[in-house]
């Protein structure tokens, strides 16, 4: 996502057909994260996605709430490419475009959301870049709208699973700027940006879904 190298552990991905890259993560956590969006995401309007890796989840997403206008993006050109393949059918999804939502000012090109989803990608950025990247998707938001982050997060200082903490540990060998946040210090940044969490719903393998809604009429 951001202009650094992501750690080679990040994600793991495979060439599918006709273009499309197939992440196994995207494939276990789709149908939770359909279901998070059905009980938490608005039925209309504009959908954006942050950092849309292969096309996966923007797919499931736009299958299942139908009534939303979905952009997806992505840095990288090959999983713009992936990302059109699986969602070429569908005519509620935009093609996807380059976006590095770790860089000031990209809100003004994506105004009027109804909804921001980001998902696992915070822990691969570091604290400044994720406090930008809040603070841009909060203007980039319609009052009322909801975004929705969700991926792995310390709770309260805390590392709460073995296979969390070893993979906080390699994240940080690789980059000591990177690494996993802490829920505390989200749910903080969010408040500072004018968004209010609605609520921290606990997630399959450990993760946290922050649902906020931005503050105004």
């Amino acid at each position: 996502m951001s202009k650094r190298t992501l750690p080679s552990n990040a994600s793991v991905v495979s060439q599918g057909q006709d273009g499309r890259l197939v992440a196994p993560a995207a494939t276990r956590n789709a149908d939770a994260l359909c279901d998070l969006l059905k009980h938490w995401a608005p039925s209309t309007g504009k959908a954006l996605e942050i950092a849309s890796g292969t096309g996966q989840h923007v797919s499931a997403f736009a299958r299942s709430l139908p009534d939303l206008n979905w952009q997806p993006t992505e840095v990288e050109a090959e999983r713009r490419a992936s990302i059109d393949a699986y969602t070429t059918d569908l005519p509620n999804v935009a093609d996807a475009v380059t976006l590095d939502a770790t860089v000031r000012g990209w809100h003004e090109g994506f105004t009027g959301q109804n909804l921001i989803v980001l998902i696992n990608l915070v822990h691969l950025i570091s604290w400044p870049e994720a406090q930008v990247l809040i603070s841009e998707a909060a203007r980039a938001l319609a009052p009322q709208g909801r975004f929705i982050l969700y991926g792995p997060f310390k709770r309260l200082g805390q590392l709460t699973s073995d296979g969390d903490q070893r993979f906080h540990n390699a994240l940080v060998q690789q980059d000591p700027e990177i690494g996993y946040k802490d829920d505390r210090d989200i749910s903080n940044w969010m408040a500072a940006q004018s968004l209010s969490v609605l609520k921290i719903v606990e997630m399959p393998a450990n993760n946290l879904a922050f649902i906020a809604e931005k503050s105004g009429t």
